[in-house]
């Protein structure tokens, strides 16, 4: 079975290094490109995304304040920042406020970078899993006949579902 392919939005505001991007990883992952922070925010609004690369200097918007922005409204891609100079603040910023993976140096390593992304991409599924089995238990718990207490290891309760509130005779809030 194929393994569907990483999508990455690679923002950068030159137009040479998004097309040596887009052709160098084309063939092994879906590649979108911006040539700005609010034209990467527009595109993310209509495409979902596994992992977003920005350049820190562009015009306008950095990537540290691009990459913040996509933390708030788009907190499932994961995020890597892409700098051409040793700009440890820009990076630090980048770290706190956007939340990035990782960060690589322009120019980019290729095999440095395909790692970090696949990394990214592992994060960015790993997640998934985790939100998608908490969902369903969180299913079985709410809809469980038999009453289910969690508590934690000084006896608090922590979560009851209904059928505990239905035994007992008192609201699942009020436990």
């Amino acid at each position: 079975m194929n393994e569907p392919k990483i999508r990455v939005l690679f923002v950068d505001d030159e137009e040479n290094n998004l097309k040596a991007f887009r052709s160098t990883f084309r063939r092994e992952m879906d590649v979108l490109t911006a040539n700005s922070g609010a034209e990467a925010l527009h595109l993310l609004e209509r495409e979902e995304v596994h992992v977003v690369i920005s350049d820190q200097r562009m015009p306008q918007m950095t990537g540290s304040e691009f990459l913040a922005i996509a933390r708030q409204r788009f907190p499932k891609a994961i995020r890597m920042l892409l700098t051409g100079f040793s700009d440890l603040e820009a990076v630090i910023a980048a770290v706190n406020e956007g939340g990035i993976h990782a960060y690589c140096t322009k120019p980019w390593d290729l095999n440095d970078l395909t790692l970090k992304i696949k990394q990214a991409y592992e994060v960015h599924t790993l997640r998934d899993e985790r939100e998608k089995l908490l969902h369903r238990y969180q299913q079985i718990f709410d809809t469980s006949g038999d009453p289910i207490v969690v508590v934690d290891h000084r006896g608090t309760i922590l979560q009851a579902n209904p059928a505990c509130g239905r035994l007992i005779g008192l609201p699942v809030s009020d436990l």
